[in-house]
């Protein structure tokens, strides 16, 4: 296995998951469930709304139960088509599947032409002024710009156009909260490989690079893009520090070592947060020198260093931490270098000290989330890892001698759960 590839790939892959997911109303059919967690199409209509209210069309009923007999406060939204009966099945599902890449185009296309940014601050605009903002004849124009609102990026105004919630606060380049850079990394990156899944499986190795003649995702990477890369990794990292602040209590802990934590999205949130707090990030010296401006920027130089090193090449981790974080690097590896990782996270942290593992789990029964399910198919055309059940961590853990290990559960665009485990 071409070691290089990384502790840079490990925190940069805080995961994939796309915006949009939990987003869509689910049919009355058992068959169309699964449709609350991806963007597609139904029928004829987009309906992935997530930035919108809209009254629901029901369908045949006045209410929606969920199995536990509760009302399913999430099933909302417009829907053009009637609902399938549930013994009789339709293709509409496999539909939605295919059509996936027709929305993440859409919002890539709009991304890339700075449609959000353009629109930010102006008022509404028609399509022909549209079309002079982004430099685009009226019939494209059009059709991206009813394509982005249905998808609830645009909204109607006056004659014309302008930025929903949604886009204005995470698809305009000078937000805060700036998301785009992982669309991009997606749409430049992701899906070429994506492309070629079918080659990925039937020859067990990654399709985004070539392992064969590189020995890193980012040998040969065009110039700029390295940069381009990580801002997109920080854009989704961050959202997931946020969860795990929202979700773990952190005022115990003292000193934090973020292995393999290039763009230092969780020490600057979780220093934010906790005054008393100072972290580290641990990863290769060039993820270093990419991470320090950020932590500069924040004003956290004092709190936040950098440790240039190569959890593989050298043989200990940086000691002096009650606490190391892991943050979606575990699936990056095959299983016997994953267990080697715990293994030197063991031996670094002093008794009583913590391991925290953040990572999209799948399920025991391992046939969901989608999430996480399609995360393993995302490592299998970017590295040589997997996804991994909590079960399965608990028990590499409990064999490297961890002791205490508990999970608990968030929402986030990069993992669904941290595992706590404490060294005796």
């Amino acid at each position: 296995m071409q070691r290089n590839i990384r502790m840079a790939t490990a925190s940069a892959f805080r995961s994939v998951s796309w915006p949009g997911y939990k987003t869509l109303p689910r049919s009355k059919s058992r068959s169309m469930e699964w449709n609350t967690r991806w963007p597609a199409m139904r029928g004829r209509v987009m309906v992935a709304r997530s930035c919108r209210e809209a009254e629901p069309v029901r369908h045949g009923s006045s209410d929606r139960r969920g199995r536990d007999g509760h009302r399913d406060k999430s099933w909302q939204g417009e829907c053009s088509v009637p609902a399938p009966a549930a013994q009789a099945p339709t293709p509409l599902p496999i539909m939605e599947m295919m059509s996936g890449v027709w929305v993440s185009k859409t919002v890539a296309a709009a991304n890339d032409l700075d449609l959000f940014t353009k629109l930010s601050g102006r008022p509404p605009q028609t399509v022909e002024q549209i079309a002079r903002l982004t430099g685009l004849s009226r019939r494209p124009a059009e059709s991206l710009v009813v394509g982005c609102a249905s998808l609830g990026l645009l909204r109607r105004a006056a004659d014309g156009y302008v930025n929903s919630p949604l886009s204005e606060r995470y698809l305009v380049r000078t937000r805060p909260d700036y998301f785009g850079g992982w669309v991009e990394v997606l749409d430049r990156h992701d899906h070429p490989g994506w492309m070629r899944l079918t080659e990925a499986l039937r020859e067990d190795h990654p399709t985004v690079w070539d392992s064969g003649e590189r020995t890193s995702l980012f040998d040969g990477m065009e110039p700029g893009m390295v940069e381009v890369f990580w801002e997109g990794m920080c854009a989704l990292s961050r959202f997931t520090a946020a969860a795990l602040a929202d979700t773990l209590d952190l005022s115990g802990t003292r000193a934090l070592l973020d292995v393999g934590g290039g763009g230092a999205a969780f020490d600057l949130e979780l220093c934010a947060r906790h005054p008393g707090l100072r972290a580290a990030v641990y990863d290769l010296p060039f993820v270093c020198d990419l991470t320090r401006p950020k932590i500069e920027k924040a004003g956290m130089a004092d709190r936040i260093t950098l440790i240039p090193g190569d959890f593989f090449a050298e043989p200990r981790l940086p000691s002096g931490y009650d606490t190391l974080l892991l943050s979606s690097i575990l699936h990056d590896w095959n299983d016997d270098d994953a267990r080697t990782i715990l293994a030197k996270c063991f031996a670094a942290l002093p008794s009583g000290g913590r391991l925290l593992i953040c990572e999209l789990l799948l399920n025991e029964e391992r046939d969901g989330p989608p999430e996480a399910a399609l995360m393993g198919l995302t490592m299998l055309v970017w590295t040589w890892g997997r996804g991994f059940s909590a079960g399965e961590l608990t028990d590499w853990l409990s064999d490297t001698g961890f002791t205490s290990v508990t999970v608990d559960r968030f929402t986030a665009p990069g993992a669904n759960a941290v595992i706590t485990a404490t060294k005796p």
